[in-house]
């Protein structure tokens, strides 16, 4: 293992705190020795936590910003170890390699952040600690499996005055800041919004399985809160251990529901089956639906949200529908687009076209008319408006570029500690709402960490 040394006996870390732009830094990174126009000053030191498959995409997302150096990356499982430092080597980030994530933060006295991307019961004990240890952290949702978890994370952040980004990653996305600040904020181009819907679907998929002669041992397994290799592949279908699809998925797009109306829930009605998947092997349903209800500043909103593990139909996507329109925004920008109400008169958008906040429907090619083919009933399809092209890239890395400037001093946090616990009271408790099998109601204190 190749050590990253501190350059100078204050120490990076120790300069970082000590100077009002926190993006202050002493050595030169293997990005910026490639020809990047960022300042040394913008250098940070950080290591990766969790090499899975969400790890995975955090390192292939923040090795591409400039003036970022993995200096350390920890994994429990050396197949994964191996993967993220060949990765790293590849684009030669000198780093060290550990199991335990206590051996790193003891050895480690150079970094400025941490990225976790461990399964969520381990959330809570590692972001406290290397918040701590005076670290800046990249937490990936669900901020935690329990509420308890999670309030002590915020209460962390609060007590040491370090950063703490859930991974809530469309905050950071320019179509859904769009969205948000300029088509619902600026020209309120859906009217009044009075219901949401969103979904979150995937195909039916067996358990994830272990390469031949990767398995860890029973002792390590056990160590690590595992009771064996199968649970640790599969960790989001355990009880105790992740919060099952309505958590892993529903999170990000009940957090866009928060954020585009501008509310919280008071209450939430949910169902949720195993249609599919045995009990044993999957610990949570793979078929939750669930209503919450709002009472936002223009009024009562209802919100469905559906995600299946049996079928992926239509993807996800979240639709706000108003009574002058309806905007379906996804990840894909090709998902994204705004309908108006067919009673809308001629030319409503255009304003809003010419002001550079829509696109303007593409002309389709008119299909030829079959005399009584269409109902009378039938409503003749809306046209699309496009969003203005928006420059895109990794889905994460709007999240983590946000996150390394708001280090440096130059951003707010998009989706710091308080705004994650809020969304973590949302989605567990849905999976409350399934087990008591009533409509269940939240309180304002419930928010607050």
């Amino acid at each position: 293992m190749v050590k990253v040394r501190t350059q100078t006996a204050l120490g990076r870390r120790q300069f970082l705190r000590s100077t009002a732009a926190a993006g202050a830094a002493i050595a030169l990174s293997p990005m910026i020795a490639r020809g990047s126009s960022a300042s040394k000053s913008d250098d940070l030191n950080i290591a990766l936590l969790g090499a899975g498959e969400q790890g995975m995409t955090l390192l292939e997302a923040a090795i591409q910003i400039p003036a970022i150096h993995f200096a350390a990356v920890c994994d429990i499982w050396p197949y994964h170890l191996k993967w993220a430092s060949g990765r790293l080597r590849a684009y030669r980030h000198k780093h060290s390699t550990y199991a335990d994530y206590r051996d790193m933060l003891a050895a480690e006295k150079d970094l400025d952040a941490v990225l976790i991307a461990t399964p969520d019961f381990w959330h809570s004990e590692q972001a406290v600690a290397c918040l701590e240890a005076g670290l800046n952290v990249y937490c990936e949702k669900e901020m935690s499996n329990t509420l308890d978890g999670a309030r002590k994370m915020v209460a962390a952040a609060r007590r040491t005055g370090r950063l703490l980004q859930i991974g809530h990653q469309r905050r950071s996305n320019p179509n859904y800041i769009h969205c948000h600040d300029t088509l619902l904020g600026k020209a309120r181009i859906l009217g009044r919004i009075t219901t949401v819907n969103g979904q979150w679907n995937r195909a039916a998929k067996g358990f994830n399985g272990c390469p031949r002669g990767q398995e860890m041992d029973a002792a390590t397994l056990g160590k690590y809160g595992y009771e064996s290799m199968e649970q640790f592949l599969n960790w989001r279908w355990c009880k105790g251990l992740g919060g099952g699809p309505m958590v892993d998925l529903g999170s990000h797009q009940i957090d866009v529901y928060n954020w585009f109306l501008g509310a919280l829930p008071r209450c939430v009605t949910a169902h949720g089956a195993h249609n599919f998947f045995d009990k044993a092997t999957h610990q949570w349903p793979d078929n939750v639906m669930a209503i919450y209800e709002y009472d936002t500043p223009t009024g009562p909103v209802s919100a469905f949200y559906q995600t299946i593990a049996t079928n992926s139909c239509n993807g996800y996507y979240e639709a706000f529908m108003g009574n002058e329109g309806t905007l379906v925004i996804s990840e894909p920008a090709h998902r994204c687009g705004v309908y108006p109400e067919p009673y809308n008169p001629a030319g409503h958008w255009d304003n809003w076209v010419r002001a550079g906040y829509l696109d303007a429907p593409k002309k389709q090619p008119e299909k030829p008319k079959i005399p009584g083919a269409v109902d009378a009933r039938e409503s003749v399809p809306p046209p699309k408006y496009l969003l203005p092209e928006i420059p895109a890239n990794l889905y994460h890395q709007g999240h983590l570029r946000n996150f390394f400037n708001a280090i440096r001093g130059k951003e707010k946090l998009t989706c710091p500690a308080d705004i994650g616990y809020e969304t973590a009271v949302c989605v567990l408790k849905v999976n409350q709402a399934i087990e008591a099998g009533e409509k269940l109601s939240f309180t304002p204190d419930e928010f607050k960490a």
